[in-house]
């Protein structure tokens, strides 16, 4: 029988992290699905809504969505009149996104009922602990992108 290794906070950190993360993602679906949206629909017209104008690079580094996926969500929200494309005048491989009229009146719509959702979701801890978790969270996110930065420790070979 192998030995119990000892609890480890960093692994219940991440269980509970995980846990939390798609308690209040489930909240966030619902509403997206409610509107027709995908969460990658919803986030780059979020971005566009917040940002103004945006180069499809940058839409996807802000969405966290890959380049391909981010061309499938635009080309999506454009069919559905949400978004346009225009041409980068500098590079002409690049392309904007920017919402329409429609988009705009879209998001004037919905955005604070879906802001509401959320705030409902995350509703269980007071502002201050709201304000607590944004800070620790973002220490931890900034260190761990400086670990994968940095070089990994090779996995040892079993004994024999």
């Amino acid at each position: 029988m192998s030995p119990q290794p000892p609890d480890s906070l960093g692994l219940k950190l991440w269980v509970v992290l995980a846990r939390a993360h798609a308690a209040v993602e489930a909240h966030a679906r619902e509403d997206f699905a409610r509107r027709g949206l995908s969460p990658a629909e919803f986030g780059a017209m979020e971005a566009l809504y917040h940002k103004g104008p945006l180069l499809l690079g940058d839409l996807q580094r802000k969405t966290l969505v890959t380049s391909g996926g981010m061309t499938y969500v635009v080309d999506r929200l454009v069919a559905r009149g949400y978004v346009e494309r225009n041409r980068c005048p500098s590079d002409r491989r690049a392309s904007f996104a920017s919402l329409t009229e429609v988009g705009v009146r879209y998001m004037d719509a919905v955005f604070h009922e879906h802001q509401a959702v959320i705030e409902r979701a995350v509703s269980g801890v007071s502002d201050d602990q709201k304000q607590a978790l944004i800070e620790s969270l973002k220490k931890l996110g900034l260190e761990a992108v400086r670990l994968s930065q940095a070089a990994l420790p090779t996995r040892p070979e079993p004994s024999a």
